[in-house]
């Protein structure tokens, strides 16, 4: 599903939040779903599949002898069971893409991981950032190579059903910043900062179209506009916008994703008109749920320039076992260019420890 330049934005988040295995529906819980149910079909077939006749053996229990006369015993017929309904994908649990899945409008949810790393360290922090448009900027001498990262990224549906069935519209926002929380000799600043608002049209794939071999499933496409900029002046101003078109695959506990970027031309004002050159116009991602824990792993990369990109292993585990959906332990290691805008052309390996703050 995720977190750098270029980042795809969802599928650390989704892992997260269907780390608990789906337990069989109530009778109760299904009549909910039925009544929500917005198509006057599938409402009715809700309700087939909730009162539909169950078969069941009866158990005979052992006649009770009294003053000579027999009687008949009556038959115990066992409850029926919970009614289980099949476990809704990560991909359409997170993005909706079922109408049992659809939730509320403008109603904000998480995006992308939020988490605090306080212990964040790289092979060659930059302390002296440069573009060819901008220039270098003064050299920070007392930049450490150990910092803080943290992240935090929300979205909302704006639009059901829009254009097309089961089709929805999202805005999301997404900071990101890298603080310099020990570097006492210089007050603790704030290195980078980077933020993102994005607009993300959501198409579920048909059921008649969905079934691939070997067990794939093809679950959606997208297509979407993000801005990303870090706020800052010349010479350190970072800034571009891209178009972009992805679709994503699902087998069991694992998915797969793929996007492709577009970037509009920005002309003689470009901060930085070397970026996709280094932090890649493609971007492969793999999510996996094994249990208790998620990881993703994301290669960015550009199809004629391979040796720039980058690679990020996003790994959570819960820090109290019982309480999947509470905080959990977040390990993050990346390497390649473009870690943040500031660094777009700056190569280095980091490794980040923390906490996912909330999922919701």
């Amino acid at each position: 599903m995720a977190l750098c330049t270029a980042g795809i934005g969802l599928s650390a988040a989704q892992a997260q939040a269907v780390a608990i295995a789906p337990r069989p529906a109530t009778a109760d819980e299904v009549h909910q779903r039925c009544v929500k149910q917005v198509d006057p079909a599938l409402r009715l077939a809700c309700y087939d599949q909730l009162f539909a006749p169950r078969s069941a053996d009866p158990l005979t229990a052992p006649a009770t002898p009294s003053a000579g006369v027999t009687e008949a015993a009556a038959p115990i017929v066992a409850p029926p069971p919970a009614v289980s309904l099949p476990p809704a994908s990560a991909l359409s649990s997170f993005w909706e893409l079922r109408r049992s899945d659809k939730r509320k409008a403008f109603v904000v949810r998480t995006f992308q991981p939020n988490y605090l790393l306080p212990l964040h360290v790289t092979s060659d922090i930059n302390r002296q950032p440069t573009s060819p448009t901008r220039g270098a900027a003064p050299l920070r001498p007392n930049y450490k190579g150990v910092e803080a990262k943290m992240q935090i990224s929300l979205r909302v549906k704006v639009a059901e059903d829009l254009l097309l069935p089961g089709a929805d519209l999202w805005a999301s926002y997404t900071q990101r910043s890298m603080w310099q929380v020990w570097n006492q000799a210089d007050s603790a600043p704030f290195r980078s900062s980077d933020y993102q608002p994005e607009l993300k049209y959501v198409v579920p794939v048909p059921d008649g179209m969905s079934t691939l071999p070997w067990g794939w499933s093809w679950r959606m496409v997208d297509v979407g506009f993000a801005h990303q900029s870090n706020g800052q002046s010349v010479p350190l101003s970072r800034s571009w916008n891209r178009l972009y078109a992805g679709t994503a695959f699902e087998r069991g506990d694992l998915s797969l994703l793929v996007r492709v970027n577009r970037r509009p031309r920005e002309g003689s004002q470009d901060d930085n008109p070397d970026l996709t050159r280094y932090v890649g116009n493609t971007e492969l991602t793999a999510a996996w749920v094994p249990g208790l824990s998620t990881a993703s792993l994301t290669w960015r990369l550009h199809p004629k320039n391979l040796q720039n990109g980058s690679l990020q292993l996003d790994w959570t585990y819960p820090v109290v076992r019982s309480e999947p959906q509470g905080l959990r332990w977040y390990l993050q290691l990346f390497t390649g260019y473009g870690e943040s805008l500031l660094d777009y052309n700056h190569r280095q390996t980091s490794l980040g420890l923390g906490l996912s703050l909330f999922q919701f």
